[in-house]
């Protein structure tokens, strides 16, 4: 697909979806979403409000029990239809995407559906893999320790990765059968509305499956204090994550936290400049630089720091930044003016703090463009170096010996990921040990996998997802005894 910028789109009309139906909220509110690249109204969509949220989870608490019983392999077939029908739609999931959020399309055909693809039949399969043990206790007993399902489980999306948060937050909990209900960011619910559409189609009972959009100050808060839901899935801010925590412990559910970061990425006097350049370029433009997991931070070593800044600053000039719907952009609008105001305030800051030593044209457009944006001589206590930016922004740090690197690197309220590039192996792994991420990538950046856990230390959250690791974040152990006498 190729648009311009100023192609008129269809408002489409989007509902809330509960118990199985698509329904207009209680109080009949809706909201705007606008596509970034051009401003234009390009959606109308139901807002929840408390009375909605209350439904849902009733919806979801009266659906637990059936669901909970079903047995693991006919789970596992729904998650296996709603794949296939996901991986049917990408086209539409894409262009839904790309619209939303301002992510060109030509990396929302390639990336969004097919990794949630992935996790779909991944947990699929993993419905019927959660299993119980038997404990050699004393005496004449048998100790069966079996896991089951929580119950409701409330999952709060953002809006960077739309579909595939809400799908990480949807598959391994009704593979592990619990119900949920979603909460997408206002921002951006349209690719996670069709989702609701599709899994309509693919046959879920009525209440497994509930979206909400709404605003986090009413439906957000009422879904976190609901009594009946007994867990928070919530990927975001570390500000946002911290008073959901603070009000799910009103109600003693416990909570996962995926929240802000600012990852550095190290490179070693030993790498290859020409791949470090890449990886550090990648890991700060992608998707805008709208990743938790951005590479914000790069600490160059003095020896390499020109030759490998010069190549990043070509990536840099290479960007075509411009209407995320044509075919040959590769980097989009930020998501909102919000968002817009937000990096420009960074950026005015670096300029007083650091130097600029690159800054992207913007396009004559009607949108919330802001380009590859590049800030050398910072100093690690500065406000572009402290603060999660969440846009194209790259503050480059100077060090000269291998432990400052290291402390540098840790020397930040967040740990969410971290990147090391060196040719030595040993070097690599001993730095990998050392740095204090729930995330670490050697050689690479953002390398993510269902099969993988993922989460963070320090004020980048707790808790897991993916992986196995989800499955006991989503399942509470029982213990049985029987006495054989």
């Amino acid at each position: 697909m190729s648009k311009s910028a100023s192609d008129s789109v269809k408002v489409r009309e989007y509902k809330l979806f509960i118990n199985g139906e698509f329904t207009d909220a209680a109080d009949g509110k809706t909201f705007e979403s606008v596509d970034p690249g051009n401003k234009q109204v390009i959606s109308s969509i139901a807002k929840a409000g408390p009375r909605d949220i209350d439904q849902a989870v009733a919806a979801a608490k009266a659906a637990f029990p059936g669901w909970a019983r079903k047995a693991a392999a006919a789970r596992a077939k729904a998650l296996q239809k709603l794949a296939g029908l996901v991986l049917a739609n990408n086209d539409t999931i894409a262009e839904l995407e790309s619209l939303d959020v301002g992510k060109p399309i030509r990396d929302s055909s390639k990336i969004d559906a097919v990794t949630a693809v992935d996790a779909l039949e991944y947990f699929a399969g993993m419905a019927t893999k959660v299993e119980g043990t038997i404990k050699p206790v004393p005496g004449p007993y048998y100790n069966l320790a079996v896991r089951e399902p929580l119950g409701v489980i409330a999952g709060i999306t953002p809006w960077n990765y739309p579909l595939l948060q809400a799908i990480w937050k949807i598959a391994p909990a009704v593979a592990a059968g619990n119900t949920v209900v979603i909460k997408p960011a206002e921002q951006a619910c349209m690719s996670v509305l069709f989702l609701a559409e599709l899994i309509q189609q693919a046959g879920f009972p009525p209440g497994v499956i509930n979206i909400v959009p709404g605003f986090g100050e009413d439906a957000g808060d009422a879904l976190v204090r609901n009594p009946d839901v007994a867990k928070v899935m919530f990927t975001g801010s570390t500000e946002t994550g911290i008073l959901i925590a603070r009000n799910a412990a009103d109600t003693l559910k416990t909570c996962a936290l995926e929240l802000g970061g600012k990852s550095a990425v190290i490179v070693y006097k030993d790498a290859p400049t020409d791949t470090a350049a890449k990886i550090a370029a990648m890991a700060i433009f992608s998707n805008q630089g709208q990743v938790c997991t951005a590479g914000s931070r790069l600490l160059l070593h003095e020896s390499n720091h020109d030759e490998v800044l010069d190549k990043i600053i070509a990536i840099a000039k290479d960007v075509k930044l411009g209407y995320q719907m044509n075919e040959e952009t590769t980097m989009g609008p930020l998501v909102n003016q919000e968002q817009m105001d937000r990096v420009e305030g960074y950026i005015e800051s670096g300029k007083k703090d650091a130097n600029l030593v690159y800054e992207h044209q913007r396009p004559n457009l009607d949108g919330f463009y802001v380009g590859p944006t590049i800030f050398d001589g910072v100093g690690n206590d500065m406000k572009i170096a402290r603060e999660e930016i969440f846009g194209p922004v790259l503050s480059v740090i100077t060090y000269a010996e291998e432990d400052e690197a290291i402390a540098i690197a840790n020397n930040s309220e967040y740990g969410l990921a971290a990147s090391i590039i060196t040719r030595d192996v040993g070097r690599a792994m001993k730095t990998a040990q050392a740095m204090e991420a729930g995330n670490v990538w050697i050689n690479t950046w953002g390398a993510v996998s269902s099969m993988a856990p993922y989460g963070g230390y320090k004020k980048s959250g707790y808790g897991r997802e993916m992986g196995f690791s989800v499955m006991h974040e989503l399942t509470q152990e029982k213990s049985i005894w029987i006495n054989l006498r």
